[in-house]
């Protein structure tokens, strides 16, 4: 197995407690709303806290049925939360797990800026190229985009 990381910030006009809320604790309610065309539902087991395990649920039509992210790590006093994707979605003859571990700032404009480590855990000598990192990564940001549409369009959301 090896291991290929790889760093990357998204910016966003969302103060980073709110963006961190919607993405985190909320993200059940949030991201189905905001997103429809990519989200179906999100099921929780557990708390939200360490250990839980988070089974994001796909619109038809997308590449993937679902994913499952185990929470590994959730700090809402310094905003931070980590997780692995365990089962699904990318998975599968190359990938054993994705990690994040991601940290919401303020950003010099008043909004927020997510700093992202991603850790791709591949399977025997399979290579896991930049190319397919950044698909990964355009995927995500769809969602991530539509959310930060959504709080900008109801403000009393995730306050």
């Amino acid at each position: 197995m090896g291991v290929v990381t790889y760093d990357f910030e998204v910016t966003s006009p969302i103060s980073p407690a709110r963006l961190f809320k919607a993405l985190t604790v909320e993200s059940g309610k949030v991201f189905p709303k905001a997103a429809p065309h990519a989200v179906k539902s999100v099921e929780l087991q557990g708390n939200g806290g360490p250990g839980s395990i988070a089974k994001i649920n796909f619109a038809e039509g997308l590449p993937y049925e679902y994913v499952k992210h185990e929470i590994e790590s959730h700090d809402q006093d310094n905003l931070s939360y980590s997780y692995s994707v365990i089962e699904g979605g990318p998975l599968g003859d190359k990938l054993q797990k994705i990690s994040f571990e991601n940290k919401f700032v303020a950003g010099a404009d008043g909004g927020s800026v997510c700093k992202s480590l991603m850790k791709f855990y591949t399977i025997g000598d399979c290579v896991f190229t930049e190319e397919e990192i950044k698909d990964q990564i355009q995927r995500m940001d769809r969602v991530y985009k539509a959310v930060e549409a959504y709080l900008e369009t109801n403000p009393d959301v995730c306050n």
